[in-house]
């Protein structure tokens, strides 16, 4: 009892004490998605000022807690946590992203704003977005996800992608936008590249900020009318993550041209051209089916990111794809690296990143092929043992070759096509706060890209292809080499000021900027003619200066002031044209934070966007036109002396008063978001007026070195609107469902070319058409230019009959009308996200309408006198049944093969697994998911596919179906 009293008085007496005891609370602050720190997280004790904010590495220190007190953590972009002191004294907290903040980050040309504060156009896609299926490409990654950004890529593996923002702002110069990969403006790779992106692996990146208007893409002034990407790469963490991505993908065939089998063909030619039928043979040869295999494609990359030496972020990757097409032989493989180091120094004022990439690219190129396909005749079998060419049969007469079409599988397994290209690419980045004006930034960036490429490409001399009798010997062959060097060099310095003042809030920032292309060709021509001729090509140094400067001025956070310039100077023209100024200038007003709708419950978002700009074009493929050049003749543009040939020097096209065709820009914008941005996007509308347009035209005969040069022409409007909304259907702990959706419209129309002349582009194969496609005033670019068909009364086309337009009697040239034209005037995308407990399923859409396209398949092959070419018959597609035409010169340029190519597409769907938590640990996880790309297309059009860069089809190649499965370890 004694002692039961005397721990009754001990609890009585501490008790109290021990409720009101003080104690250190430590802990870490991590994001929940990934595992990483978070610097910088605001902790205060709630219904107090006390606090205090998490360092770099995300820990905190908290003294004189009591338990009961509530923890308050807050940070821009993640979702508030409250967290009651209890007896532990340690509070590791993970904080969620708050998918519906303003506040994410975008990069704008040299700087960063806000989704809230952006006052240009600007779009934001990060990781979390990206597309999934078999993303090789980094283009593939955006693919429709974006209002007025269109990525066309072609089926070969690794293949290259055409990106047209708003459709582009040129005729004859380039369309394409400009790229900016961590802060460096990327230019063309070298030779035995699939092109700019190749060598980039998708895993690498982090997002894209896609700048669409003048107002956001003036500040990089000559390079900008087509927009610009800039590419963020994945930077260095503090806290240790790993991460594995394995995917296996099989290719397969998705659709064929319709020809006529064996058993048909030998039917139609016994009808039709019954003295050949002793040229036929036994086989039944499809022989699309014969150059097209199945391809496993296997892409792992494997990163890890921490510290070392306790104090720099690091990031490394390293990546290795595999990829064959499938177009039998062909193939892509690619060998990524990258190293990203991102230290801060001096109390956090200095800030350095580090980027550097070392890739490798190995391509083999099989030739196109499919011509031959349709065309070779079905009744042949693949292989021949008689046959002097490499067993495979061809068309000849006792070994000498007859004219005709070539085994289209003989012409790809006889050539090896092989190309290489090593490339780095890095930057060095000090960002620096000054100490003694910490309100002042300076920031340097120095970067260098460099490609070496080598290849060669060698045909069998068993090839029929390589039958050469004059120089003595009928099987040579052929083998030539070659080595590409290109260079990019970037020296880039500014000056950020940026202050706070009541109300009001100035950033000014003033830089320069240097970068000069360097790059050399050499190639040996063919090693096995004694007469070749070898060519080294050194490629003309372009140098870009700029001088630029940008205003970002915020008046009470509702109304928003940008203004930029920048003065460009190319060493592509001369002095008196050399230099371009720049200037753009908008307005933002943030309605919403007015007093009149800052408590509504509805609009929890509305901003208001003005943009002007001016920007320019200057990248044509010739460097110094507005010089006196010179060039030695090759072996056919010799002077014969006596017997000795005498090599010639050739005076080339010269053109002084070239300059920078401009383009400016009109835009409004109109952001909003609903329900506390349940629901959000854009409105925009905009004008681009394009003014001396460059192309390459026709020059008066005697008045310059070459009939044809680049010269400014005249000038075309685009204008058109986009829309675009998200939302957050369901959004409870166990399910969400979320959609997307985007819509652009856009028309150009020519409005003025010099003297008025038509240029005519487009080049067709078959016949004697030469080009279908027309620039005329008035009409959009790439217009098609044709005759008017004729129809019978049963609604059957007359074959060369055309209407007679111009009622002159006569049916010719001047009786080509502009009919239809190549781009869509609609595109549209659609994303869906659904995730119930640990599964996921996702899938995306595209559709565009109002596209046209020349079906050159038909217009050059279907016809029944293509059923003999040269000395051998050959097949026709079968949609010569639909017509009856017999001559290909008489009906290639009819209107009837205009079609419309309107399409929409499922580019992929995926479905996936997450086991979460393994090893114990709460960031660690295993993502198992299966998906399928290319899953289908609807479409009127009646080639093989709706969607061929350029409205010409005359054979392309296939993009194939993919079945994919695949892993994502995190650790």
């Amino acid at each position: 009892m004694k002692n039961f009293k005397l721990f009754l008085l001990t609890v009585i007496v501490f008790l109290p004490l021990s409720l009101f005891a003080q104690q250190t609370v430590t802990g870490k602050v991590t994001e929940k998605a990934t595992g990483s720190e978070l610097p910088g997280v605001g902790i205060i004790i709630k219904g107090t000022a006390k606090g205090t904010a998490t360092d770099f590495d995300g820990n905190y220190i908290l003294e004189n807690l009591k338990q009961g007190d509530v923890l308050v953590f807050s940070y821009i972009g993640f979702t508030t946590l409250e967290v009651t002191v209890g007896a532990k004294a340690t509070i590791n907290v993970a904080l969620d992203q708050d998918t519906e903040t303003l506040d994410e980050i975008v990069l704008i040309g040299y700087g960063t704003t806000t989704i809230k504060d952006a006052t240009g156009s600007v779009a934001a896609i990060t990781e979390k977005d990206f597309n999934e299926g078999n993303i090789v490409s980094p283009a593939n990654l955006i693919t429709g996800r974006v209002a007025g950004v269109s990525v066309t890529t072609d089926g070969t593996p690794g293949g290259g992608s055409a990106i047209r923002i708003r459709g582009g702002s040129s005729l004859g110069a380039s369309n394409d936008p400009l790229i900016v990969l961590d802060g460096m403006p990327l230019a063309a790779s070298s030779g035995g590249s699939r092109g700019i992106l190749a060598s980039i692996n998708p895993n690498d990146i982090e997002s894209f900020s896609i700048l669409k208007d003048a107002s956001a893409t003036a500040i990089y002034g000559s390079r900008a009318s087509n927009g610009v990407i800039i590419i963020s790469t994945k930077k260095g963490k503090s806290t240790f993550k790993a991460e594995y991505n394995v995917k296996a993908a099989l290719s397969t065939l998705s659709n064929k041209i319709d020809v006529f089998s064996g058993d048909e063909y030998r039917a139609l030619i016994a009808d039709i051209r019954p003295n050949d039928v002793d040229q036929l043979g036994t086989a039944n040869t499809n022989w699309q089916d014969e150059i097209y295999q199945e391809a496993i494609s296997i892409d792992q990359s494997i990163s890890l990111s921490g510290q070392i030496f306790k104090k720099i972020p690091t990031r490394f990757s390293f990546g290795h794809t595999q990829q064959p097409g499938i177009r039998k032989t062909s193939k892509f493989e690619r060998i990524s690296s990258s190293l990203a180091l991102n230290p801060k120094f001096f109390d956090d004022h200095l800030k350095v990143n580090v980027n550097a990439s070392l890739n490798y690219e190995f391509n083999r190129f099989a030739d196109g092929v499919e011509g031959a396909a349709l065309e070779f005749d079905p009744t042949q079998p693949v292989y021949d043992a008689d046959s002097p060419f490499g067993g495979f049969f061809e068309h000849h007469n006792n070994g000498e070759p007859v004219n005709g079409t070539r085994n289209p599988l003989a012409s790809l397994l006889q050539r090896e096509n092989k190309g290489e290209v090593q490339r780095f690419y890095g930057n060095v980045e000090l960002d620096y706060k000054l100490h003694f004006f910490p309100d002042l930034r300076a920031v340097l960036n120095i970067g260098y890209d460099r490609s070496e490429g080598e290849g060669f490409n060698q045909l069998s001399d068993e090839s029929i292809n390589g039958f050469r009798l004059s120089v003595g010997s009928p099987f040579l062959g052929s083998r030539s080499e070659y080595t590409s060097e290109r260079v990019n060099s970037l020296l880039d310095g500014y000056l950020t000021y940026n202050k706070e003042l009541e109300n009001v809030n100035i950033e000014v920032t003033a830089g320069y900027s240097y970068q000069k292309f360097e790059g050399v060709d050499f190639n040996t021509g063919n090693l096995m003619d004694p007469d070749r001729e070898s060519d080294i090509n050194t490629l003309a140094d372009i140098v870009l200066i700029g001088l630029f400067g940008r205003t970002n001025v915020s008046f009470m956070d509702k109304y928003l002031l940008t203004l930029s310039y920048r003065r460009d100077g190319t060493s592509r023209f001369s002095k008196d044209n050399r230099w371009g100024n720049f200037p753009a200038a908008a307005l933002a007003w943030k309605v919403s934070e007015e007093d009149f709708l800052k408590d509504s419950n509805t609009i929890s978002n509305l901003k208001l966007r003005l943009g002007w700009g001016i920007t320019g074009q200057q990248d044509i493929g010739p460097s110094y036109l507005y010089l006196g050049r010179t060039v030695i003749g090759s072996s056919v543009s010799q002077y014969i002396f006596g017997n000795s040939p005498i090599n010639v020097a050739i005076p080339q096209t010269r053109i002084e008063d070239l300059k920078w065709e401009e383009t400016t820009t009109y835009n409004v914008g109109l952001d909003y978001g609903l329900f506390n941005n349940k629901v959000s996007g854009t409105l925009e509308v905009y004008l681009k007026e394009s003014n001396d347009l460059l192309a390459e035209v026709a020059i008066s005969d005697g008045s310059n070195f070459s009939n044809s040069g680049f010269q400014n022409i005249g000038k075309f409007t685009s204008k058109g609107i986009e829309f675009s909304i998200g939302t957050d259907i369901i959004d409870k702990e166990d399910l969400k469902l979320d959609v997307n959706y985007n819509m652009s419209f856009n028309q150009t129309k020519i409005d003025e070319l010099a003297l008025e002349q038509d240029i005519r582009v487009g080049g067709i194969g078959g016949g004697t058409g030469g080009t279908v496609q027309l620039h005329s005033q008035g009409y959009a670019p790439y217009s098609f230019y044709v005759y008017k068909q004729l129809y019978d009364v049963n609604g059957s086309p007359i074959e060369g009959a055309y209407a007679d337009l111009n009622q002159d009697g006569i049916i010719n040239d001047s009786d080509r009308y502009i009919y239809k034209k190549r781009d869509a005037d609609i595109n549209m995308g659609f994303q869906s996200n659904l995730n119930y407990k640990d599964f996921d399923f996702s899938f995306n859409l595209r559709a565009s309408i109002g596209n046209y396209m020349y079906n050159n398949v038909n217009s050059s092959r279907a016809q029944y006198n293509g059923l003999q070419q040269a000395a051998v018959l050959t097949n026709v597609p079968s949609s010569v049944l639909e017509t009856n035409f017999y001559n290909t010169s008489d009906v290639i340029i009819s209107d009837i093969y205009i079609e419309n190519a309107s399409f929409l597409k499922m580019d992929n769907v995926t479905l996936g697994y997450t086991f979460n938590g393994f090893n114990n640990h709460d960031t660690s996880s295993i993502r198992l998911w299966t998906g399928v790309q290319n899953v289908f297309t609807i479409t009127n059009y009646s080639g093989l596919d709706p969607e061929v860069f350029g409205g010409i089809d005359n054979t392309t190649y296939p993009r194939p179906r993919t079945f994919l499965v695949g892993a994502n370890i995190k650790f």
